[in-house]
């Protein structure tokens, strides 16, 4: 038979697991209470073209933070600049059902089918710094204004040579971007828009002749493509003559453009380095501004894409209207898409230091 000391102890025990249930229950309330974003909104996926970048590194990982930031998961993948393998990636991530897909598309032609079965489930599709083409299923688009980018590399190689001093003529090669990239007729374009009046006059002159995005388009933006082009157009056309200046669209050409010139030497005090432009400000190519081999690239501040890019699809998933600022320009040949347009930056030996170091993007050591 239990005593008077049994039923006391019998009541602490009943009370400690009342205490313990309403603590729990408390515990329980205070978890449902707390914001979506420490539960987890969801996922994001990104697919990204390769890593041979590291503006595309860049890209991935600031998104990754941002999005994690906001309460989001993600599955960042990257294709290696593999077409098939980037249409996989999209596809499975339909399949496990992501929120939104954020593509920077290797070739913006080739993802009409996946980007119906994303419409089909109500994905969301945000084109990112590469259009895709050819679907009404992309929802928006965010990058540069890359029609500039071009105008910044051609006033580049007019301030350097004086044309609009009257100085000339000048010899001038041109290159452009990857054909399957839509940006890069942007490019292109724009850099025409200021070159082609000194070229029709004559102050600018073209001895290979080569003109137009057909003739000058460089596939995969591949340097070592670039490297061989100029080999060819050295060899053919410039024997005794010499090269004056040479339009680049993106600094893994230009690498591969100084390699040719210092191959026939060209970096020298007698023989100097061409006016060569840029794009994305890569490490390489701003320690060869530094050094005096190129003379110019385009900043696009990945980190402020990547955070636009961010707030869209978090607008857009809260069923706010994001901040659009161009609905004109860039239409995939199915319709405009509604696009946020950021503003690129002319850098050259002047300038770099404090657009690239003071901004945080880089450290002083990474380039000296």
């Amino acid at each position: 038979m239990a005593g008077p000391r049994d039923h006391v102890e019998g009541d602490r025990q009943v009370n400690r697991f009342i205490k313990a249930l309403v603590l729990g229950l408390a515990w329980g309330v205070a978890a449902l209470a707390q914001p979506v974003a420490a539960q987890g909104k969801g996922t994001i996926g990104i697919a990204m073209p390769t890593k041979s970048s590291s503006r595309w590194i860049s890209d991935g990982e600031s998104m990754v933070r941002f999005f994690k930031e906001r309460g989001y998961d993600t599955d960042l993948q990257y294709a290696e600049d593999d077409i098939p393998n980037q249409l996989a990636q999209v596809e499975n991530m339909i399949t496990k059902g992501v929120k939104v897909l954020v593509i920077a598309a290797i070739d913006g032609t080739t993802l009409s089918n996946a980007l119906q079965k994303a419409a089909d489930k109500g994905i969301k599709v945000v084109a990112y710094d590469r259009l895709i083409r050819g679907s009404k299923h992309v929802d928006y688009y965010t990058t540069f204004d890359n029609f500039q980018v071009g105008v910044l590399q051609a006033n580049s190689i007019v301030e350097k040579l004086g044309l609009k001093e009257g100085k000339g003529p000048f010899n001038i090669e041109l290159f452009g971007g990857s054909p399957d990239d839509n940006n890069a007729y942007f490019f292109y374009d724009g850099a025409m828009s200021v070159l082609k009046p000194y070229i029709d006059s004559g102050k600018l002159v073209v001895r290979s002749k080569q003109m137009g995005m057909d003739k000058v388009g460089t596939l995969r933006w591949d340097g070592s493509v670039a490297q061989a082009r100029m080999d060819n157009l050295l060899s053919a056309y410039y024997g005794k003559a010499r090269l004056d200046a040479v339009l680049s669209p993106y600094d893994g050409l230009s690498i591969g453009i100084i390699s040719s010139l210092r191959g026939v030497g060209y970096g020298s005090p007698e023989q100097p380095m061409p006016v060569i432009t840029g794009q994305d400000a890569e490490i390489p190519s701003v320690k060869a501004i530094v050094r005096g081999d190129q003379t110019s690239t385009v900043f696009k501040d990945t980190r402020e894409l990547a955070k636009v890019t961010v707030d869209l699809v978090e607008a857009v998933l809260a069923g706010r209207q994001p901040a659009i600022n161009d609905t004109k320009t860039y239409h995939n040949g199915v319709k405009v898409v509604p696009s946020i347009l950021l503003k690129p930056v002319a850098v050259d030996a002047s300038n770099w230091k404090e657009v690239l170091v003071s901004s945080g993007y880089y450290k002083e050591g990474q380039i000296k």
